[in-house]
């Protein structure tokens, strides 16, 4: 199989969420296989710096700030993105927040607040980019879910019903978009040493746990969801649609 199939170049992507953690490893990832980035986040300071380091690599990076769970704001950015940098064949729906209390005490602020930012931002930002690829008939739209979309935990239950609905939004995309030639897929992370798991890793009990629950024994790095960001971005995955690639070590296929 031909390399050039994970080529990249002539490619722009908006990864929303990229201005930390998985959100700009995979900013980076794509970037050295060849892609124009577009960081999103909503600290117009943090994103710079972010965008700053990618381009003293060499890679070519733009910032572009603005909320994704407001519709209207994502719909402005995208028609700005699009005039101003290029059409967007790759969009990677990464923003994410998690809120750890029991269900039976859980607050209706935060119920409502982590559906805002995981699950509307990702419908908004695919509605409003996926229009734009269905008129040019081609495009991957990458959705971040977890292990969370198969697997539950305690404290964690709306967190977990929002990766579940990124699985089935996934799925249904893909039916809807599939006869226009955009492939809609997701990735499914188990534990990564992120700043959103930062108290997990620093848990020692819960460390050990993890590393005796996962089969490759370990958390994983960051840099090790880039070749699936990678392949679904790619022409390399041009006949796989509505499937989530777990990249777990093993967490969901073992007991």
């Amino acid at each position: 199989m031909s390399l050039s199939l994970f080529d990249l170049k002539g490619q722009i992507a908006l990864i929303t969420g990229s201005s930390q953690g998985i959100g700009l490893a995979l900013a980076a990832g794509l970037g050295r296989a060849g892609a124009t980035i577009v960081l999103n986040g909503r600290d117009e300071a943090k994103l710079e710096t972010a965008r700053a380091g990618l381009a003293k690599e060499g890679l070519i990076a733009h910032a572009v700030a603005f909320d994704v769970s407001d519709p209207k704001a994502v719909e402005a950015a995208v028609e700005r993105i699009e005039t101003t940098i290029g059409p967007l064949s790759i969009l990677i729906n990464n923003a994410g927040k998690q809120h750890r209390a029991p269900a039976a005490e859980f607050p209706d602020d935060a119920w409502a607040d982590i559906f805002r930012v995981n699950v509307d931002s990702a419908f908004y930002a695919a509605r409003s980019v996926g229009r734009r690829m269905i008129a040019r008939e081609r495009g991957k739209i990458i959705n971040i879910g977890s292990v969370q979309s198969e697997l539950g935990r305690p404290t964690i239950v709306p967190y977990t019903a929002t990766k579940g609905a990124i699985k089935m939004m996934t799925r249904g995309l893909a039916a809807e978009w599939a006869k226009h030639n955009i492939q809609v897929n997701a990735i499914g992370p188990g534990y990564f040493k992120t700043p959103l798991n930062q108290a997990l890793v620093d848990n020692p009990e819960f460390s050990a746990w993890l590393c005796a629950r996962t089969p490759a024994g370990r958390w994983g790095d960051v840099d090790e969801l880039v070749g699936a960001a990678i392949f679904l971005s790619s022409s390399a995955s041009n006949f796989v649609n509505g499937h989530m690639l777990m990249v777990d070590g093993g967490l969901t296929s073992a007991v």
